[in-house]
């Protein structure tokens, strides 16, 4: 296994994938250590541990989940991804159609809400995320690390207009241009 740090300078994310023989039986189909790698706009690095094509999941898929294509979200299905925010750095404001769930494995993390509001959510904190425009902020000087879970939703209907996606990678300049490259 992977004894490379993450570009975050923490240590690598251990995963263990499960699944069933040809007896119905469970079994261990892989393990990993993989370090997290900076994102184009240097704020954070992530990993992706896995994605699900569809919601609900098909258990029956034996795609390797790390290997799917996927932007912030996968359109129609799942992501579970490890992110290391840097001291000082923060996210575009943006906003998902999906529901995440996010778990503060590490440090502490800044989610402002697009009228200023401000939460800290500290190491084991949870953060359920319904579709709003946010943005993450560390403002602290260690690494923060967090396992956001995101499902793909509608989007919110506000007086049964939907609010529009702003995707890190449709709003942030730095992200377009990673994108936009060969």
């Amino acid at each position: 296994m992977s004894e490379v740090l993450s570009d975050s300078g923490l240590p690598p994310v251990q995963r263990v994938v499960t699944g069933h023989d040809e007896n119905g039986r469970a079994v261990f189909r892989s393990e990993d250590c993989e370090p997290t790698r900076m994102v184009p706009s240097g704020d954070a690095s992530f990993l992706t541990i896995w994605t699900t094509a569809t919601v609900p999941v098909d258990n029956n898929d034996e795609t390797e989940g790390r290997a799917r294509a996927t932007g912030t979200t996968l359109e129609g299905g799942s992501v579970i991804r490890v992110v290391d925010m840097l001291p000082g750095k923060q996210s575009p404001m943006h906003r998902t159609n999906s529901i995440d769930y996010g778990i503060v494995m590490k440090g502490e993390i800044e989610l402002e809400l697009e009228d200023g509001r401000k939460k800290t959510i500290r190491e084991g904190g949870i953060i359920v995320q319904r579709g709003t425009n946010h943005l993450w902020r560390n403002t602290t000087d260690e690494v923060c690390r967090i396992a956001f879970v995101l499902i793909e939703a509608p989007a919110y209907l506000h007086n049964g207009v939907p609010l529009h996606e702003a995707k890190p990678e449709q709003v942030d300049p730095v992200y377009i241009a990673a994108a936009s490259r060969p």
